[in-house]
């Protein structure tokens, strides 16, 4: 299947797209039950849903404070650049900075937006002057979380069955 060939879903696949985003380690047995068929035709479709690209990937989701990263930062980040050669740069960048996890291209005033996520300010500094090491930016503006509201990883489906 091409990289802009969407896979055909029906019913039955968005139900097993559904309960595995809420728990990928789902037994198969279970899983089949619960959307409605045997498990033989479940890992088949699970099987197609990988290799089409539709499950990227399954992981564990671990709690943040747990592990000493409780903060959330968000970055605003507006460059003069706008060539391949600082991009590249921009991303390798990002890419060698573990507690920046999302970085997106923006339309509008903000050309860049990152989230990261660290234990502290002293941390979060850290992370900026590894930054600003290594590529020219015009302006960052850092916004810390102060409450997390909602925050998942779930992809919403209502719309994977439109043509």
């Amino acid at each position: 299947m091409g990289a802009s060939a969407k896979p055909k879903l029906d019913a039955i696949d968005l139900k097993i797209l559904r309960e595995v985003q809420a728990d990928a380690a789902l037994a198969l047995a279970d899983l089949a039950d619960r959307v409605g068929i045997s498990p033989t035709p479940c890992w088949r479709r699970l099987q197609r849903l990988e290799q089409q690209g539709v499950i990227r990937k399954k992981v564990a989701l671990l709690d943040r404070r747990q592990l000493n990263v409780g903060i959330t930062v968000f970055i605003a980040i507006r460059t003069s650049q706008h060539n391949a050669d600082w991009l590249e740069a921009f991303s390798q960048a990002v890419r060698d900075i573990p507690e920046i996890v999302d970085v997106y291209r923006m339309s509008g005033e903000i050309d860049y937006l990152l989230r990261a996520y660290v234990p502290d300010i002293e941390s979060y500094d850290s992370v900026y002057k590894k930054l600003i090491s290594k590529v020219a930016l015009t302006d960052v503006t850092s916004m810390f979380a102060m409450e997390e509201l909602k925050s998942t990883t779930e992809v919403p489906l209502i719309f994977a069955d439109r043509k």
